[in-house]
């Protein structure tokens, strides 16, 4: 073989060995794409480790809430969609604020395959960066710390706005309500919380001065010169006795409407 042939061999070699490269680096790739990426329990997340939500405490987390197709969910790190997919098919608009963008996909494959992608929705973003200030419902499985962190936005919701929380509390902000799964073995709870109407001041009344004193849904306070006891917030609604009557109202900004009941029903009407 002569020089020029050699030099023409190995031109051809190389090029050869260098296709083989690329096919081999292409079909890698087919096969990556093609591979679904399946989450491991105890993997990192942004804020917490992801464990997945029991199917029954998703369940018991939306009977809590009393989600309706009127209502607007927000899941608070939304992991695999678990609870958004579920509350979808419920008939509920639902949307997912997940860190982890492989979480993102890997949710809205199981919406679409689910069959509710338009009513479940997904955002790969940072839930302390996110606005989910329309929601009427939120839903978590994040920890306590996380939870008060929130807190102050959650507290500044719309009145009634539904908060359930997957087994971690909120700190002194006493549930509304607990339900525990029977027979379950771990992530069993749910806790509600009823975002309440900020109330605190002085009102008046055609009974005299209403002075309220306010933590988080439990209320204090004198009207006139008697104490008020059983002082409670629910959303808008207000409630609490004093003197023997027994006061129920809604508030609406800086007005409460109601009745009073101490033998008979009247009219009772605060103004701030």
């Amino acid at each position: 073989m002569n020089r020029f042939n050699r030099s023409l061999f190995r031109c051809q070699f190389v090029g050869v060995l260098c296709l083989l490269l690329v096919m081999s680096a292409a079909l890698a790739f087919a096969q990556q794409s093609n591979t679904t990426f399946q989450p491991v329990v105890g993997q990192p997340g942004k804020d917490v480790v992801w464990v997945p939500t029991p199917q029954a405490t998703v369940d018991n987390m939306l009977k809590l809430a009393k989600v309706t197709p009127q209502d607007y969910l927000i899941d608070l790190g939304s992991g695999d969609g678990i609870t958004v997919i579920t509350a979808a098919k419920q008939g509920v608009t639902a949307h997912g604020i997940e860190y982890n963008p492989d979480m993102v996909n890997l949710s809205k494959k199981k919406a679409a395959e689910a069959g509710v992608g338009d009513k479940a929705t997904f955002a790969q973003a940072d839930l302390f960066q996110s606005d989910f200030s329309k929601a009427t419902v939120i839903t978590m499985f994040l920890l306590s710390d996380i939870n008060l962190r929130l807190r102050p936005t959650l507290l500044n919701m719309k009145p009634g706005t539904r908060v359930v929380s997957n087994t971690f509390t909120m700190g002194d902000w006493t549930a509304d309500e607990t339900v525990t799964t029977p027979n379950c073995t771990s992530w069993c709870t749910a806790l509600l919380w009823i975002v309440p109407a900020k109330v605190e001041g002085t009102w008046k009344t055609q009974q005299g001065e209403l002075k309220l004193t306010q933590t988080f849904q439990n209320l204090t306070g004198t009207l006139g010169n008697t104490p008020i006891t059983n002082g409670k917030m629910a959303g808008d609604r207000i409630t609490f006795e004093s003197g023997g009557a027994k006061y129920d109202g809604r508030v609406n900004g800086n007005t409460i409407q109601g009745t009073v009941n101490s033998g008979r029903s009247t009219s009772f009407t605060a103004t701030r």
